[in-house]
Parts: C-alpha cells; structure tokens; sequence
C-alpha cells in the first residue's frame, strides 16, 4: 500500500492550506453575518423568529447545488466553496449570538450607562465580552463542521482534502481515503482546541472567578 499523494492533486501541505482556507473562511464570514443580525435580533426580538426561519431554510439547500448555482458567478474558485459554507454556519452561530447578548445580566447593563457608556461603547466593551462563551461555542460546532464539508467540494474540483476521497475511487486506492480522514480528524481537533484557547484568553475574568470560588 503505497502512501503517497498523485501528483496532480499536489502536495499535501497544498491540501491543507486550500482546506484550511476555505474551512476559517467560511466560519469567520458567518461570524461577521452573525453579529449584526443577532444584534438586530436582541434589538428587535420580533424578527428573531423570521431570520432564524430564513437561516434554517438556507442550512436544507445541498452543498453541491448551492455550489452548482453558485459556479455561473464566481466559477470554479474557493469563494464557490466559501459562501455556502457561511451561509450554513449562520443556522448555528446566529442563535448563539442571540443566547449569549441576552444573557448579559441588566444590571450591568444598568451599571455601563450610569457610568456614561455610550450604546456603541457598551456594546463593545461589555455586551460582546461577556457574550463570547456563547459565540466561541457557536463557532466552534461552525467550524467543525465547515472542515468537513470543505470536502465536498471536490465534486467541482475544489475539495482540498476531499479531492483524496475521489481519487481514493477513482484509482482504487484505499489509502488515499484513509488520510483524508486522518488529516480532517486532526484538523478539527486541533482548530478546535486553538478556539477554546482563544475563548479562554478572550475571558480571563471567567477564570480568576472560577478560583475564587474554589
């Protein structure tokens, strides 16, 4: 059983960084679509139900037809992977943002503005702080999930990783599935890690509570 990648399909760190890209790059522009619609969301609890509606219908569209459609715009290129992948994340990340700014307790709330913070101010230095447990969680689950889904994009030839599975029929090669199993695996399990690393850095009052409390 040979291990190595045909040389059409390029290296493997190609493959990773195609993968990689096209997987943080889906996530982060749902986060980015995330925030402002559910602080829309909080804002005006009555159009929660609407937008999550729409989210949901968009997250039941295939992959591969959302690519095919998407191919007559952007062509055969990372973005045709990239968008339908955010537009799926936001079914998730959406009511995370909503759960996590509703749960910022009115009291602080109170206490920002009879300290003189303004609506922005308080939204960026308190509401979006005390909101990222939710939000990291959202993304994380987003994440996970845009790295495996990032393969099935090599049914249009742009699945990073997942253009190991195709060959993997194609040339009756076993192996080839097997590392691109492998490597998604690890992938996931790493990306997730560095996210609850970076929520842990992102909330370090949460921590020095925690051993109070101990």
């Amino acid at each position: 059983m040979s291990l190595r990648i045909p040389g059409y399909l390029g290296t493997f760190w190609e493959l990773l960084g195609d993968h990689l890209v096209m997987a943080l790059g889906a996530s982060l522009l749902g986060l980015v679509l995330a925030l402002p619609l559910g602080l829309a969301c909080v804002r005006w609890p009555r159009v929660y139900a609407p937008v999550l509606a729409v989210c949901s219908v968009l997250y039941s569209i295939p992959s591969l037809a959302f690519f095919v459609l998407l191919i007559a715009f952007t062509g055969i290129s990372r973005t045709t992977v990239i968008l339908p992948l955010a537009v799926y994340a936001l079914a998730g990340l959406v009511p995370n943002v909503v759960d996590g700014l509703r749960a910022v307790p009115d009291s602080v709330r109170q206490s920002a503005v009879a300290m003189g913070f303004s609506t922005p101010r308080r939204l960026l230095t308190v509401d979006l702080p005390l909101a990222i447990p939710a939000v990291i969680a959202g993304l994380r689950v987003a994440t996970v999930a845009n790295i495996s889904m990032v393969s099935v994009g090599a049914l249009i030839g742009m699945g990073a990783f997942g253009a190991l599975f195709t060959a993997s029929v194609q040339l009756d090669r076993l192996d080839l599935a097997i590392i691109g199993i492998i490597a998604t695996v690890v992938m996931a399990l790493v990306v997730d890690a560095v996210l609850v690393l970076v929520q842990r850095l992102a909330t370090p009052w949460m921590h020095r509570t925690s051993k109070v409390r101990r």
